[in-house]
């Protein structure tokens, strides 16, 4: 890694005007880039990476039996789904919400059945719930920002607390997360699937946790094996998503072009625009990234297109 010539990364950063981006290794900053200085202290919306954060919380509280088991239907936390005419959804578990196969009819960013139509309505869990099954639940990975809200209205419901004091006094406060905005729906349950504000170093601390095993300092904030589970590949993501998904953390992996047979895993959170949490294991790496560009198809996948390739010339230095 002490190989890694980071001038060219600069300078595509600042061609593809990229907010900010961090390389963090074995817990030192390699690297750093803010387009202006200041972003580095300004919060910023991280989308669906909010998504990977709620999985941390949900981790937290099942290994703390605070949540039960991930096996267990949701219908404990919304009985008004014994009136649903179909029957189905009385088999929807809280792993089939983690891995958003609950087989709700759904299309993520338009339609009648999407978040955007969600965040009209008056009662956001109540919206979800009622949609139709397309799919029998734990058969079929569609992107769905609903099954995040009824996640976060279950941690509501367990631990009665806000998932914000929630996250405060069992995470945030660990990691030194002190500035922060969480956007709440109707009912005043934050919201599960995006709305978390995060200056970009709180971010790469989400990253840092899942790469020290839900370790931080000697404290054992989640259990390394439910990190390892929440992080292994459960269900290959439905078009025009690439990759697999665990427990609202995406799997996948790049690969050495000297040898192509050596695939390098990764897992990482991703939110819409390009908001990256990245987390390389075996290179003991973190990579955040923020990007603001509102023209459509500027999200350049910069993780895999300018900072892969320094890391596979640093490895065969």
């Amino acid at each position: 890694m002490h190989h890694l010539n980071l001038q060219p990364l600069t300078q595509s950063l600042l061609e593809l005007n990229v907010r900010s981006c961090l390389i963090i290794h074995k817990g030192n900053i390699l690297f750093e880039h803010y387009r202006k200085p200041q972003l580095a202290h300004q919060l910023f919306k991280i989308n669906s990476c909010t998504k990977s954060m709620l999985s941390a919380l949900v981790s937290i509280a099942m290994d703390q039996q605070i949540v039960p088991p991930p096996n267990t239907p949701i219908i404990e936390f919304f009985p008004q789904l014994s009136e649903d005419n179909d029957i189905r959804k009385r088999d929807i578990t809280l792993a089939h919400l983690l891995t958003l196969s609950a087989g709700f009819h759904w299309s993520e960013f338009g339609g009648l059945n999407s978040f955007p139509t969600m965040t009209k309505s008056a009662d956001w869990v109540q919206f979800v719930l009622s949609q139709p099954l397309a799919d029998p639940p734990g058969t079929k990975m569609v992107y769905n920002s609903g099954c995040s809200q009824l996640l976060a209205a279950i941690l509501v419901q367990a631990s009665g607390q806000s998932v914000v004091k929630f996250a405060e006094q069992q995470l945030f406060e660990y990691l030194g997360i002190t500035a922060y905005r969480w956007e709440m729906d109707p009912q005043g349950i934050h919201t599960g699937g995006f709305g978390l504000h995060l200056k970009p170093n709180d971010m790469a601390k989400l990253g840092l946790l899942y790469l020290q095993q839900g370790n931080w300092e000697g404290s054992q904030l989640i259990l390394p094996a439910t990190v390892q589970h929440s992080t292994t590949p459960q269900l290959e993501a439905v078009k025009p998503y690439k990759g697999f998904y665990g427990w609202h953390w995406w799997v996948s992996s790049f690969s050495n072009e000297a040898d192509p047979s050596v695939e390098v895993p990764f897992h990482m959170a991703l939110g819409f625009g390009g908001q990256y949490i990245v987390v390389v294991p075996s290179y003991e790496l973190v990579v955040v990234i923020t990007s603001d560009n509102k023209k459509r198809n500027t999200s350049v996948d910069v993780f895999r297109k300018y900072i892969v390739p320094l890391l596979l010339n640093s490895a065969t230095a």
